[in-house]
Order: C-alpha cells, then sequence, then structure tokens
C-alpha cells in the first residue's frame, strides 16, 4: 500500500508541476495572463503531493514497511524513533523527497504572497521558473530516485540508517536546516531569471527578494552551524571543519548569497551592481545544484555523502543548463543592466561593498578550485590526488584577514564620497579596541603573528558593530537592533566570534595520547589533569553497546567509550567533550587489544564554545534583520537612479511594500 500510494503522490506530484510550469509559461510568453487564475489549483494538488509522499515514507519508516526497498535497505526495528524520522533525509531518494517537499513549499508561499499579481508577466516567468526547479526533482523521484519502489521478498528487519547518523540528536536538525537555506534560494534565482526574460531589471525584483534572500541565508547558516557541531561532537577528532568536500559544498552558496546579501544595497541606494547582484543570486543557486551533486552523485568519499548512484549526471546537466541559461541572459540583457550611477570614491560605502564582493568571489573561487580540482584530475589522468586543509587555510587565511578589516570598515563608510573627518570620528575607539585587543591576547599568552592579527582585527570589527547599535538604539530605542542594517551589526558580530574562535582553537590546540595500565593512573595536559577511574559497559535498548572509560577531568567524570553496533557491525567512538568559556577538552578512546593499556587521546582546545554561541548570533541576528526596521530617505545624490527606478517600477508593477 505505502508504494501504490508514494508512487501514486510523486506522479501527481509530477503531472501538477508539468501544468503549473506549462500554465505559466504560456500566460508569461504567450499573453495571457488570465491563465494564471488557474495557479493556485495547481499548487495546491502539487502541495498536496509532496505532503502524502513524505507522510507516506514516514509511515512505511515508522511501521517497519520491508516491502518498501528504501526502507528495507535504511530502517531497522530497533532504531530509536527520532532517528527512525530522521531516516528519511538519511538517504539518497528520501533525501530528494524532503528536498521536494520544501521546495513545494516555498512555490506555496510565493503564490500566496503575490496571489493578487500573478497575472504580472514578472511573477508569471518567477512562476514558471519555481515550477520548472519543481518538475526537475519530481522528475528525479520518479525515474533514477524512485523512494518507493517495491520488493517481491522483503527481509525481517533492516540494516538501518548509517551509525554515525544516529549516535547524535543533531542528526535530526541539521539537514532540514540546510535544506530551507539550499532550497530557499530558488526564490530570488526565479525572479532574478524573470527580471532578465522580461527586460525588468531594475530594483524591483530586488525589493521583492531580499528578505526571502536573507531567510534562506539565515537557515543555510545555521545549518552550517549546526554540521560543524555535530561533527565535532560526534567524530571526536577534536575538530569541527576539515574542508571536506562536502561541507565546501554547503559554504560555497552561503560565500556568493553572503556577497549578494551586501552588494544588493548598492543597487537599492545608487541603481549600481546590477551586473553583479545578479550573476551573484544565480551563481547560488546554481552552486547548491553543484552541492547536491556533489553530495549525491557519489563522486567524492566523505562521511556526509552518500553512496554511488545514477543521478550525478543528471544532476551536472541540470547545473549546465542554469549556468548557460544565466550566462545567456545576462549577456542578452547587456545594454540594459548598464549602471546608470557610478562609484565617485573607492573610499565610499559602494567601493568598499564592491571590494567585498571580489573578496568573497576570490574567496569562493578557491574553495572551489580546492573542491573540484581532484575531480577534474581524475577526470582527465585517472589520478587520485587530494588537496587537503594546508591548501585551504594558506590560501583563505588572507581572504578572511581582508573580510574582517572590510566588516570594521565598510559599515563607517559614507555613501559616494568619505571624508576624512568622519571616518576618524567614526573608527578612532574602533582601531583603538583592535589595538587593545592585540595587546591583551600577548599579554595572556597568544603567540604566532596569524592569530593575534585575527583577535585585533576582530576587536576592530567587533567595536565597529557595536557603535552602530549604540547610535541606533540611541536613536530608536529598541528598534534599534531591527531591520536589515542593523540585525546585520548583530549577525556580524557573531561572525567575528566564530572568526576569533577559529583562530584561537586552531592556533592553540593541544593533542596527546595517554596511556592508562592501571586504575588510578594520572596526567597532566595543558594544565588539566587527568585520572583513570575504571571502565564500564552498558547496553542500550536500541542494541548499541557503550564500552566506557571513566575519566576524571580535574574532579569532574567523563566518559568516552567505544560504541559497537551489532547490527551494522562496525565500532566507533563516542567522544565526550567537556566545554566552558575558556577552552574544552575532549576525549576519545583509542581501540586496544585486550589487556593492553588503555589509551585515550586528549584534545585541549581554547573558546570553541564561541563558535557556537557566535552561530546563534547569527541566526538571531537573521532573524531581526527580518523585523521591518525604520524606513530611511534615499540619499540625496541617489535623485536620478531613484526616478529611473520609479518609472521601471511603475512600469513592471512589481515593488510593493
Amino acid at each position: 500500500m505505502h508504494v501504490i500510494v508514494g508512487d501514486a503522490a510523486i506522479s501527481l506530484g509530477l503531472a501538477g508541476a508539468l501544468i503549473g510550469f506549462g500554465i505559466s509559461i504560456v500566460a508569461a510568453a504567450g499573453r495571457r495572463p488570465h491563465l494564471m487564475r488557474m495557479v493556485p489549483a495547481t499548487v495546491i494538488l502539487v502541495v498536496l503531493a509532496a505532503v502524502v509522499a513524505v507522510i507516506t515514507m514516514e509511515s512505511a519508516l515508522l511501521s517497519h514497511d520491508f516491502s518498501v526497498k528504501y526502507v528495507a535497505e535504511h530502517g531497522r526495528i530497533g532504531t530509536p524513533t527520532l532517528f527512525t524520522v530522521a531516516t528519511l533525509w538519511g538517504a539518497l531518494e528520501g533525501s530528494i523527497l524532503l528536498w521536494a517537499l520544501v521546495l513545494v513549499g516555498y512555490v506555496a508561499i510565493v503564490a500566496w504572497r503575490f496571489r493578487d499579481r500573478l497575472e504580472d508577466p514578472m511573477v508569471s516567468w518567477a512562476m514558471a521558473v519555481m515550477f520548472g526547479v519543481t518538475v526537475f526533482f519530481f522528475g528525479l523521484m520518479a525515474t533514477s530516485s524512485d523512494p518507493f519502489i517495491a520488493l517481491a521478498d522483503p527481509p525481517d528487519d533492516g540494516p538501518g540508517l548509517n551509525p554515525l547518523l544516529q549516535n547524535n540528536a543533531f542528526m535530526a536538525f541539521h539537514p532540514p536546516m540546510l535544506y530551507l537555506g539550499y532550497v530557499g534560494f530558488t526564490v530570488p534565482f526565479a525572479f532574478a531569471i524573470a527580471a532578465l526574460v522580461t527586460g525588468r531589471v531594475g530594483e524591483g525584483w530586488l525589493v521583492e527578494t531580499r528578505r526571502w534572500t536573507v531567510f534562506a541565508w539565515g537557515f543555510l547558516t545555521f545549518g552550517i552551524v549546526l554540521g560543524a557541531w555535530w561533527s565535532y561532537e560526534t567524530l571526536g577528532w577534536g575538530g569541527y571543519w576539515a574542508w571536506d568536500p562536502v561541507e565546501n559544498a554547503s559554504f560555497l552558496p552561503w560565500l556568493t548569497g553572503t556577497a549578494y546579501i551586501h552588494s544588493v544595497m548598492v543597487q537599492e541606494r545608487r541603481g549600481m551592481l546590477r551586473v553583479w547582484n545578479l550573476s551573484l543570486v544565480c551563481a547560488t543557486f546554481a552552486l547548491t545544484i553543484l552541492g547536491t551533486f556533489l553530495t549525491r552523485s557519489g563522486v567524492i568519499a566523505s562521511v556526509h555523502a552518500f553512496s554511488e548512484s545514477g543521478i550525478g549526471p543528471t544532476l551536472l546537466a541540470f547545473f549546465a543548463v542554469i549556468v548557460v541559461l544565466t550566462v545567456g541572459l545576462i549577456g542578452w540583457r547587456a545594454d540594459a543592466l548598464r549602471s546608470v550611477g557610478r562609484i565617485d570614491s573607492p573610499v565610499s560605502r559602494e567601493g568598499a561593498f564592491l571590494a567585498n564582493n571580489l573578496v568573497f568571489g576570490a574567496f569562493a573561487f578557491v574553495v572551489l578550485l580546492g573542491t573540484v580540482w581532484p575531480l577534474i584530475i581524475e577526470a582527465i589522468n585517472d589520478e587520485r590526488i587530494a588537496v587537503g586543509n594546508p591548501f585551504f587555510d594558506r590560501m583563505t587565511m588572507p581572504i578572511g584577514f581582508v573580510l574582517l578589516f572590510l566588516m570594521a570598515v565598510a559599515p563607517a563608510l559614507p555613501w559616494r564620497i568619505a571624508d576624512g573627518e568622519v571616518l576618524r570620528t567614526r573608527l578612532f575607539w574602533p582601531a583603538v579596541t583592535g589595538v587593545a585587543t592585540m595587546f591583551a591576547s600577548l599579554l595572556v599568552g597568544a603567540a604566532g603573528w596569524a592569530p593575534v592579527l585575527a583577535f585585533g582585527l576582530g576587536g576592530f570589527a567587533g567595536a565597529a558593530a557595536v557603535r552602530q547599535l549604540v547610535l541606533a538604539t540611541r536613536r530608536h530605542g529598541w528598534r534599534g537592533f531591527v531591520g536589515r542594517t542593523n540585525g546585520g551589526m548583530v549577525v556580524h558580530l557573531g561572525v567575528i566570534l566564530v572568526a576569533v574562535a577559529f583562530a584561537a582553537s586552531n592556533s592553540y590546540l593541544r593533542e596527546a595520547e595517554l596511556r592508562f595500565a592501571e586504575v588510578g593512573d594520572s596526567a597532566t595536559v595543558a594544565g588539566h589533569e587527568f585520572v583513570y577511574r575504571g571502565a564500564e559497559t552498558i547496553a542500550w535498548p536500541d542494541g548499541r553497546i557503550d564500552d566506557q572509560l571513566l575519566i576524571e577531568v580535574d574532579g569532574v567524570i567523563e566518559t568516552p567509550a567505544l560504541t559497537t553496533f551489532p547490527f551494522a557491525g562496525r565500532v566507533l567512538g563516542a567522544p565526550d567533550t567537556r566545554g566552558s568559556l575558556v577552552d574544552d577538552v575532549q576525549l576519545a578512546v583509542v581501540p586496544t587489544e585486550p589487556g593492553e593499556p588503555v589509551v585515550v587521546r586528549v584534545t585541549v582546545q581554547p573558546l570553541v564554545v564561541w563558535l557556537w554561541i557566535g552561530g546563534i548570533l547569527m541566526a538571531f541576528g537573521t532573524l531581526l534583520a527580518l523585523i521591518p526596521g525604520r524606513r530611511r530617505r534615499p540619499t540625496a545624490p541617489s535623485t536620478v537612479v531613484r526616478a529611473e527606478s520609479s518609472i521601471d517600477d511603475s512600469r513592471e508593477q512589481l515593488v510593493a511594500t
């Protein structure tokens, strides 16, 4: 029954998406706007199909219906309920199903948001693009990524989810957060393509999509932070970011999306950087598809990646179509995309944002090159190579320093031309704070020019952000924390915390392997005392067996373990971490032969907890940025730009505030 209902839902969703795509194309291109009145019914059909398909799969997982191939390959009777539910996105076919559900959710919200303007060609084309993307993902599920395949001879039980994915609750939340971010970029992409197709490339489409972009960016940010947190707590290697190709796949659209969020302000205020903004938003969506290809094609080996599948060529072809379509449309509209304004001085707000675009673009290029270069070499020479942490660390470090500097300076710069006296007034105390931070770090024992410089730039940028928030709250009270600009300053503070914590935890990491032959043996690492207090075995109801060591750390018992998953035939480490605002102490058991001394790998890293605090602060700042703030009058020098934009907007009938 699950197979029949699931396949019917996918077929219904594919048919509905095709109908919606056809209606939108005909309405926009065929000058029959009245056809768009049928779109709401089509959207309801597609949403209903996706919801039924997901509920059907969850029902099959929770009822352990092993006649469904997906359940037989990834489900297990003894798996805890939380991870049974999360099995939906724990493997290839189910993850595509979740992607489709999130996508149709965005389609439905866009259709409702623009329900009174569906006949506007801009909205019609945007809906056509979103329906087209929906057709692609439902088409995957109807062909090479079908989650509802029946088994003629179902087993009595399955192997269960990958053990790595069911030993930390973050697994249940990290992928959905990423998907809400990944898929959310479909909305600004759709309106960007619509603007290019209709030739209405003024500022109207930006106004309509900026909150959608911030919303998607916020979820992507929090999803990346949760993934790093999961890696740190689960894998026991003492780190949280390894420049893994799949980590990079989520980081790439974050970089271009961040550049776009900043760059779009220049177009709104000065009518400039139109090509940049269209290119960035389209590149962000394209990189989400590239990330999907890297994760789900099997071309890379990663703890995050799914096994080899047949959808790789299809995803790569879809990525190529997006790139060719975007480049072609931008080239076609080149004359209309010429900026009506110009940068009067490089020392200005718009000059800083252009520099911001260049730096983020360089960052994305370095990460992309390091990620795909091994694949290119393997495809050409059939030779496997690896691009490791040294490459990424060496290439991205100077870029990170420049970004921290721009974070401090850019918000203080006025539009058009900066006055020296104004800059001295706005940057004096932030600069003093940065220098004081560097000296303070040296006094507490910091060493090495790179981390000390990172601390100084972090203090500089942090003080600049705090200054902006203080001024805003003095003028507007609590509303000084809301709105895109002020919420963005809170996000900046989160980014600064992450950058400083990243520099400290990587630069001053201490590692040691401790051997304990008898109960009561002790050792000291980085000022922390470790005492071996014995071992115990715990059998869990779901079949896991934990062989724990009892290690006293500064008087508190910690319990790192080796966890045996009998149903999967695997033994995995289960590290234990004692965190504080100053440093983290992580312990991981090193497997040894019976009768040998127990071995514990100890990792001491300063300020790790501030990574997670910074990530939470970034999410909170994103929420504040989504709340409408105080409206600002356009700057006087941009009157001509606003006049042109007003003409465009009147003609487009698009801007609805």
